[in-house]
């Protein structure tokens, strides 16, 4: 078998790598040159475990035909070591519980959430996405209740994230409602991870974007009190397949808990979500927030913090009647 079953791999690597694109783009992601490419399928080269690891990443839709050519080779044996990688980082290290805990006795009011969940954020992306492949991490919060106490949509808060996202902490302008994953699982109160964008489409509400390939969302709660939820999306399909990183997002929504003010907190039955516009639809609305935001303070004399509340709330409404209006076309 280790016989034939090299020259099999080597035959389905040469066949990949005819197109002169892909040949490219598979060097540029294993960091070899092309001309090594070429000796691994002649055999006059045989690569090392970690680029047999790095090539089962660059070609997710051939991972299983590789594996089956070579279930007991050094292909194997790759994916056998990072899924030994994988178990030994299931726990958030106790040295940053200690951190975070210390921020949050120390830190100012006003920086107390953004920077919590900033440190949060950064260690979570680390610890998720040590190879860098592709992931992004957003922190979903609750929008404030309507008059009859119920609450109706979501918002993006903060987020970071590595290539293609590259994304640092930002304050984010999207809502999200009964449509997004994270809206199922704020309203269900149960944690939720998707395989695939395929698994995604016929089964869950969720509206992928642009590069992600699987999600997991973790509701943020506290007894029967939920604060929004955190969401994790990457560039590779079935990453949440792995228990050890359902249990990694576990643990840091749960650690996310210390950067939410008691009021940030509400009844799990007060969730009732409507459905918002696809991000496309949003921007035009969202594009014109902080000069609403300069316009009520001055108008009503308020400050930032009651202003930005004001236009966040009036964006809500208008954004759910434009979708209820899209719905009844």
């Amino acid at each position: 078998m280790g016989v034939q079953g090299n020259q099999k791999w080597r035959e389905l690597l040469g066949k990949i790598i005819k197109d002169p694109h892909e040949k490219q783009r598979i060097a540029n992601a294993l960091g070899v040159s092309i001309i090594t490419l070429s000796r691994w399928v002649s055999g006059e080269s045989t690569p090392r475990t970690h680029n047999l690891r790095l090539l089962l990443k660059a070609l997710p839709d051939h991972r299983k035909a590789f594996l089956d050519i070579l279930p007991h080779d050094e292909l194997s044996q790759a994916v056998d070591e990072k899924i030994e990688d994988e178990d030994t980082a299931q726990e958030i290290p106790s040295v940053f519980y200690a951190r975070v805990l210390n921020a949050h006795c120390n830190l100012p009011r006003i920086l107390h959430f953004s920077s919590i969940c900033d440190v949060i954020l950064q260690q979570a992306l680390k610890q998720l996405d040590p190879n860098r492949e592709g992931m992004e991490i957003t922190v979903v919060q609750c929008m404030y209740p309507s008059p009859n106490g119920k609450i109706h949509s979501l918002r993006e808060s903060l987020g970071r994230g590595t290539p293609p996202w590259n994304r640092e902490l930002e304050q984010r302008t999207l809502f999200l409602g009964a449509e997004s994953l994270s809206g199922y699982v704020v309203s269900s109160g149960r944690p939720l991870a998707i395989p695939s964008r395929m698994e995604g489409l016929n089964l869950f509400p969720v509206q992928w974007v642009e590069w992600e390939e699987s999600a997991m969302a973790y509701p943020i709660m506290m007894a029967d009190q939920i604060a929004g939820c955190l969401l994790v999306s990457s560039t590779q399909p079935g990453y949440f397949l792995s228990l050890a990183r359902q249990k990694l997002v576990q643990q840091y929504a749960e650690l996310l808990l210390v950067a939410f003010e008691p009021d940030n907190f509400y009844d799990l039955r007060s969730i009732d979500l409507g459905r918002m516009p696809p991000y496309e639809k949003q921007r035009s609305h969202l594009g014109s927030f902080r000069q609403r935001v300069a316009d009520t303070m001055i108008r009503h004399r308020v400050d930032v913090v009651q202003a930005e509340r004001m236009i966040w709330q009036q964006l809500e409404d208008e954004l759910l009647q434009l979708q209820m209006l899209q719905d009844t076309k």
